[in-house]
């Protein structure tokens, strides 16, 4: 059968990792899972309730395209919650999670051949989406100086037409703040480009809050999921705040491409927006298991990390151990029994010199995790 160029992306190596996992468990093996950005909780209580409850009065039929108008109004209220923002529901559009957001905003915002600067490293499937809407990804190489971010300095002598920008990263965790995203929102405005601001890890913040885009302007494209913060990665549900300009495209599009996003897990997200109090005992979760990663890696000889301001990773530096990050995690799974991500996943040029940790599981995930590594790192020598 003949096949496309557009369909010709990479793979996405972190679901390589866990199908290696995955055969490894199925052979009696217990792996501990440091490779995934999936929190080890299920949806809150208060959303499997309402989803259950729907099922027996509900058909779960279509939605309109836009979503919910519950949902819109809900998420609406977050940004004052959150932000202080007067957001107009109108404003907001639900989508089949973050992934369905970035293929209705690439192809909102963007014509074929049209290019799109990204800081490196950063969430691959950016990268591979836009090559398959025959857009051209433009990988800025970001610095340790600046936590891994792009700066607008570092846009200099760049052509683009949108830049992305997400804040907590993946894969690093480090955040903007408010004048350091301005500079970058105020740089691509300046040339008539488009921003697109991935805010998936918002609410997952440790020593101060995450600075939302839209603080900052309205001529934005913001991006967020309730697969992080809200624990819900396989209920795909995501959502858009674009200009108002912008509303009556997307809404063709996502009519078009997807319907609508999943009527259930629309009804959950809804519920589980007012589940506070377990989703700040997750918080308490991540943030007891970020203390033990920054003190347990350093002493496993995985020292060359910067302290995540918010998600759930720790990216190191291993390019003093290896020159080969996918053999190197392999090495580590086949022996210390841990799952880890080569940094090749998050930054072509630099990758095969980094791994990413995830510490989105268990407590007692993590602790077990680290004394695997110490033990894996003391017998390599």
């Amino acid at each position: 059968m003949r096949s496309s160029r557009r369909g010709a992306v990479d793979p996405f190596i972190v679901m390589d990792v866990m199908e290696a996992a995955r055969q490894a468990e199925a052979a009696g093996r217990r792996i501990i899972h440091m490779e995934v950005g999936q929190p080890g909780t299920p949806a809150p209580q208060a959303a499997r309730q309402a989803l259950a409850t729907a099922l027996e009065r509900d058909p779960l039929g279509y939605t309109v395209a836009l979503g919910l108008p519950a949902l819109r109004a809900r998420i609406a209220l977050l940004y004052k919650e959150w932000y202080g923002l007067d957001l107009d529901p109108a404003r907001v559009i639900v989508t089949p999670g973050s992934s369905g957001g970035f293929i209705l905003a690439f192809t909102a915002l963007f014509d074929a051949g049209e290019r799109v600067a990204l800081g490196a490293p950063g969430y691959p499937s950016y990268r591979q989406i836009l090559k398959a809407l025959e857009l051209v990804p433009v990988e800025v190489q970001t610095s340790a100086e600046n936590r891994l971010q792009p700066t607008p300095q570092d846009l200099v002598g760049i052509d683009y037409e949108g830049l992305m920008v997400a804040s907590p990263a993946n894969p690093t965790g480090t955040m903007l703040d408010k004048p350091a995203l301005s500079a970058l929102v105020e740089a691509a405005q300046a040339r008539g480009a488009a921003f697109l601001s991935d805010e998936i890890y918002h609410g997952i913040e440790y020593e101060r809050r995450a600075v939302s885009a839209l603080e900052i302007s309205d001529d934005v494209v913001v991006i967020n999921s309730f697969s992080k913060y809200f624990s819900m990665t396989g209920w795909r549900v995501g959502w858009l705040v674009v200009p108002d300009d912008l509303v009556r495209q997307v809404e063709r599009l996502a009519q078009n491409f997807f319907i609508c996003a999943p009527h259930a897990a629309q009804v959950a997200a809804l519920a589980a927006m007012d589940a506070g109090e377990e989703l700040q005992a997750n918080m308490a979760v991540y943030a007891r298991n970020r203390a033990l990663m920054l003190e347990g890696l350093p002493k496993a000889g995985f020292d060359r990390i910067a302290p995540p301001d918010g998600a759930f990773y720790v990216y190191a530096d291993v390019s003093h151990l290896t020159d080969d990050s996918r053999a190197f995690a392999r090495e580590i799974l086949d022996v210390a029994g841990v799952a880890v991500t080569p940094g090749l996943d998050f930054d072509p040029q630099r990758g095969a010199g980094t791994l990413r940790f995830s510490y989105a599981r268990a407590t007692a995930d993590i602790e077990e995790g680290l004394t695997r590594l110490t033990a894996f790192m003391a017998a390599r020598g």
